[in-house]
């Protein structure tokens, strides 16, 4: 908050803006030192404290369900999508804020018409945006922090933010307080003390003669003193002082000690008439809610018979309506089944006349196809070509068995005729 309070105060809101303008904006004429490129974590610390002035948290996040960023939220790449939408919804709702109606941009707009609307609306209010648009695509860095900076900025002097004089408590003055280790005193050491004045008393005798004429002696003391003290001397303010100052030394508080029999007596009366307290006031609602429920029931039960009077025609309509209904049903499971049945042979009828037109098909293929006809000619064909070629067989041998006959009825006539048969034309009988 001291960051915020720096940067955010009337006074100091111009500071802040140059500052913010000069190292993270992108003046490339001025040199940056070494600590420039952590400028952007202190500017978005700042960023998050002018958000919480400006109740984002409430008016934003919520209605949006949207996470509180985190104080380098935008000075880190994490998901560039998802702080490139974080960024736009923040600046649309800080130009809002200003006064300016701008247009919550959505999911699947156009990146670029929403970051040159944002720049439009930023230098309207007189900031310079001396980078390209392409800085705040990726949702993050220097320049994304010095754009909700700038607007945060105008937000707060829009709303007329300032800052108040502080307001110191009050201190209260302190009692003095009395030591506890002279003014309390625990059941233990009185208890002892108590002990040892018995232990005391017993020790010394006690003289009944010595006794009396101590006593006899005081008393004509104080007959003889009664005259002196009649008006008294001490101022009574003195007296008071006295009295309210001995007061506090004077007080004797008791330590509780827990395994002290006393105290479980004591705590057990208060339990007990708490109990009984409590059981007196909790029985009168409990009766008083008794009777109410007793009478609502009451009610519920003329109620229940009155409607049961007025509706018991109804009633009976109702049970002969369903006694029907019952019967249809039931009806309705017999002709169930038989339609079943009847779809089941049904179906086997449909199969048998299935098969039996696809016999009929296949016969009357067979008998329109010629096919078999044309194998049996060329089966006739073949076999007249055979029995021919078989008959010119059978003719050359009758042939040759004509000649071979022939020559051997030549061959006997000449050996007939022959003088001398040679040995060798005669064969084995």
């Amino acid at each position: 908050m001291a960051a915020a309070a720096a940067v955010v105060s009337p006074s100091g809101l111009e500071d802040g803006v140059s500052r913010s303008r000069g190292d993270g904006a992108g003046e490339a004429g001025v040199e940056r030192g070494p600590g420039a490129a952590y400028h952007m974590f202190v500017v978005m610390e700042d960023l998050v404290e002018k958000l919480k002035l400006l109740c984002y948290e409430e008016e934003l996040l919520r209605k949006n369900n949207l996470k509180p960023p985190s104080r380098h939220y935008f000075a880190l790449p994490t998901n560039p999508g998802e702080q490139f939408y974080m960024f736009c919804t923040i600046a649309a709702w800080l130009i809002n804020k200003t006064g300016h109606p701008f247009e919550q941009p959505q999911e699947y707009d156009d990146p670029n018409a929403t970051i040159s609307s944002i720049l439009s609306e930023l230098r309207s209010f007189g900031r310079t945006a001396d980078f390209p648009p392409s800085k705040l695509k990726s949702g993050y860095g220097e320049h994304v922090c010095y754009v909700l900076d700038c607007l945060a900025e105008e937000a707060l002097k829009y709303i007329g933010f300032t800052w108040k004089r502080p307001a110191y408590p009050v201190e209260e003055l302190e009692e003095e307080a009395v030591g506890e280790d002279d003014a309390e005193l625990t059941l233990s050491k009185l208890d002892e003390e108590f002990v040892e004045e018995e232990t005391d008393n017993e020790e010394n005798f006690i003289d009944l003669n010595v006794l009396k004429a101590q006593t006899y002696r005081l008393d004509m003391n104080e007959s003889a003193k009664q005259e002196d003290i009649l008006e008294s001397t001490t101022d009574a303010a003195e007296w008071s002082l006295e009295v309210e100052r001995v007061l506090p030394q004077l007080k004797v508080t008791i330590r509780t000690d827990n395994k002290d029999w006393r105290i479980h007596i004591d705590q057990m009366h208060q339990h007990k008439s708490g109990i009984e307290s409590a059981l007196k006031e909790t029985k009168g609602f409990l009766d008083k809610l008794h009777n109410e429920i007793s009478r609502t029931l009451e009610k519920i039960g003329s109620r229940e018979k009155y409607i049961n009077n007025q509706l018991e025609h109804f009633v009976q309509e109702y049970r002969g309506a369903q006694a029907q209904l019952s019967e249809a049903k039931e009806r309705y499971q017999q002709g169930n089944g038989g339609v079943t049945e009847r779809t089941r042979l049904l179906s086997e009828v449909t199969e048998e006349l299935e098969k039996v037109k696809q016999e009929m098909e296949e016969k009357g293929s067979s008998m329109t196809d010629g096919a078999p006809l044309v194998k049996i000619k060329q089966s006739l064909t073949k076999l007249k070509q055979e029995t021919v070629q078989m008959d010119i067989r059978i003719g050359v041998v009758e042939h040759t068995l004509l000649q071979s006959k022939l020559k051997e009825k030549s061959n006997m006539t000449r050996d007939m005729h022959a003088t001398v048969i040679p040995e060798s034309a005669i064969g084995p009988y």
